[in-house]
C-alpha cells in the first residue's frame, strides 16, 4: 500500500480560547504540529482538514444527538455566541468554542471513516478534548464526548459490529464510560492515576455487560507498572472482544513532565502502548485528549505515530 498516515487537523482548533492561564491551550497543538513536521518521516504524513460544518448534511447532528440532548448542545451554542463563559469551573467556552468543538467531532468522525476505509491507523489532533463530557454536562476541559460519539457512529458503518475504546489519559474517562458502559457492542478500558480527578474508575466497575476494564494506577507509576497491565490484561481483554475498530483516547498527561498529574512515564513509553494496541488491530483511531507539558506532549504524539509507521504501516490491512 502507498497510503500515507492521515492526521486530521485544522488551525481552527486554535480558536478555542480558554484564557491565558488555562492549561488546555492552543499551544498544545502548535507544539505537536511543529514537531511532526520536523521529523525525517514527515513526508509519510497526510494532513487532512476535517469536513467543514457546512458540508456535513445530517451526519454530524445525527452523531452528536445520539449522545448529547439537543438542549445541551443548544446551551453550549448560546453560551459561546453570547460571548462565552464557564461550562463548569474548569471548562471554558469562548465565542468560537461551539464551532470549534463541533469541528473536533467532525474530525473524529472523519478519522473513523479513514481508518475503516484504509484498514490502518489515523490520528486526530483536535481540541477541546472530550472524555470527561457527560451527555448533559461538559466538565474537565471537555465539551462534547468525542470518543463516545465516534464509537456510536462507527457502529452504524458497514462491517462494524464491535468497537473498543482504550483510554490511556492520566485521568479516568468518566464521560466515555458513563455513555458506553450500557452498550454490549462497545468495550471500554482505562488506565488512570487514582485518586485523581474526577475520582471515578474503580477496578470493580465492570459495566453492564462485563465490557468495562479499569486500572487505577498509583501516583509515580512508570512504564514498568503499566506494561504488565497491557500485556496480561488489556491486550487479552480487547483481543477477546474482537473489535472491528479500536478508538484510543490518547491523553499524554501521565508523562513525568506533566504539570497536572503525578505519573512518571516518558514520551517514548507511548510507543510501547501503541505497539501493544497494534497487536489487537491495525484499525486504530488515536484521538487527542490531555497532555499539558507542550514538549512532552509533542514528543509523545510523535512516538505514537512513529510506532505506527515502524510497525509495517504500509503492510497488511488485516485486523
Amino acid at each position: 500500500m502507498s497510503t500515507q498516515f492521515p492526521i486530521f487537523y485544522s488551525d481552527e482548533f486554535l480558536e478555542h480560547d480558554t484564557g491565558a492561564y488555562h492549561p488546555e491551550q492552543p499551544g498544545r497543538l502548535i507544539a505537536i504540529t511543529q514537531m511532526l513536521k520536523a521529523q525525517p518521516w514527515a513526508d509519510q504524513l497526510e494532513w487532512r482538514l476535517p469536513t467543514p460544518l457546512e458540508n456535513q448534511g445530517d451526519r454530524l447532528i445525527q452523531a452528536l444527538s445520539a449522545i448529547h440532548p439537543q438542549r445541551y448542545v443548544e446551551a453550549v451554542q448560546v453560551l459561546a455566541e453570547s460571548g462565552g463563559g464557564h461550562i463548569d469551573p474548569d471548562t471554558v467556552a469562548s465565542p468560537r468554542s461551539y464551532g470549534v468543538a463541533m469541528l473536533a467531532v467532525s474530525a473524529w468522525l472523519d478519522g473513523v471513516d479513514a481508518v475503516l476505509a484504509l484498514g490502518q491507523p489515523a490520528f486526530v489532533a483536535s481540541r477541546p478534548p472530550g472524555h470527561h463530557a457527560l451527555p448533559e454536562r461538559g466538565m474537565g476541559f471537555c465539551i462534547f464526548a468525542n470518543a463516545a460519539i465516534a464509537a456510536h457512529y462507527a457502529l452504524h458503518q458497514p462491517g462494524v459490529q464491535r468497537v473498543a475504546i482504550l483510554d490511556w489519559d492520566v485521568h479516568h474517562g468518566n464521560g466515555t464510560q458513563a455513555i458506553v458502559e450500557g452498550n454490549p457492542d462497545i468495550a471500554f478500558c482505562s488506565l488512570h492515576e487514582f485518586p485523581q480527578y474526577p475520582g471515578t474508575g474503580a477496578a470493580h466497575e465492570r459495566g453492564k455487560h462485563n465490557n468495562v476494564l479499569n486500572f487505577p494506577m498509583q501516583t509515580g507509576s512508570t512504564i514498568a507498572d503499566y506494561r504488565p497491565h497491557f500485556e496480561q490484561k488489556i491486550v487479552p481483554f480487547l483481543q477477546h472482544f474482537q473489535p472491528d475498530l479500536l478508538i484510543v483516547s490518547a491523553g499524554y498527561d501521565a508523562n513525568l513532565a506533566d504539570p497536572l498529574a503525578g505519573m512518571a512515564l516518558q514520551p517514548q513509553d507511548y510507543g510501547v502502548f501503541t505497539d501493544r494496541c497494534l497487536q489487537i488491530t491495525r484499525r486504530i483511531l488515536f484521538g487527542l485528549e490531555g497532555g499539558y507539558d507542550f514538549d512532552a506532549l509533542a514528543q509523545s504524539v510523535t512516538a505514537t505515530i512513529e510506532q505506527c509507521l515502524r510497525n509495517s504501516y504500509l503492510g497488511s490491512s488485516e485486523r
